[in-house]
């Protein structure tokens, strides 16, 4: 028996080693906050370890584990109020002031990362989710309806709105211009991809 739950664990980890830096980004963003995100990322891996053996195919191992990420976070959120969210990725360590010819470069990231975290903020939880996972983690429109039990126009509606959102948000600001420039930029990638995803998909219905 210890036997094989080691074995299991091993299994977990190396499945979810070329991914954990991205996932626990994400457990923080939808958290609003870096040690809740922490807490709902070691929640999801004891949860994922238990239903591991549901696991049939490991090519989708990263859609799995987000979908249990997305239940888990789900289950939290309905037990209390989620706290403010705090910067998420790269944090800086608390105190140490940016040196070096970098530091003005650090400084800058660091409110940006602050402004993108209360920008996030301001977004309903479902349409939070459907941007971090779609415009943050890359994942399919396809994909993301998947997760969130929705349809696919659904999810285009959350995004559209959270967009919309973030972008009032920006505007008020004075940043609206740099805003719209990263949007335009990033939604190219994401239709290509999307584009991509959909004729793969269409390709593999048709060979079956």
């Amino acid at each position: 028996m210890a036997r094989e739950r080691d074995q299991q664990w091993e299994r977990l980890w190396g499945l979810l080693a070329p991914m954990h830096d991205q996932a626990l980004s994400s457990a923080r963003a939808l958290c609003r906050s870096s040690d809740e995100g922490n807490d709902l990322f070691q929640d999801t891996i004891l949860r994922a370890f238990e239903k591991l053996d549901t696991l049939r195919d490991e090519s989708r191992f990263r859609a799995w584990f987000y979908a249990v990420l997305l239940s888990r976070h789900r289950t939290r959120y309905r037990r209390r109020f989620w706290k403010r969210l705090l910067p998420l990725e790269n944090e800086l360590e608390e105190g140490r002031e940016p040196a070096g010819h970098d530091g003005e470069r650090e400084i800058e990231s660091r409110a940006g990362a602050e402004r993108a975290a209360r920008a996030l903020a301001t977004l309903p939880a479902a349409q939070r989710e459907a941007f971090v996972l779609h415009d943050l983690d890359g994942f399919t429109i396809a994909e993301v309806a998947e997760m969130q039990s929705k349809s696919i126009s659904a999810v285009k509606s959350r995004l559209a709105r959270g967009r919309e959102r973030l972008r009032r948000y920006y505007r008020r600001l004075g940043l609206a211009d740099e805003f719209a420039s990263e949007t335009n930029r990033s939604q190219s990638n994401r239709e290509e991809r999307d584009e991509t995803a959909y004729s793969l998909k269409c390709a593999r219905s048709s060979s079956g």
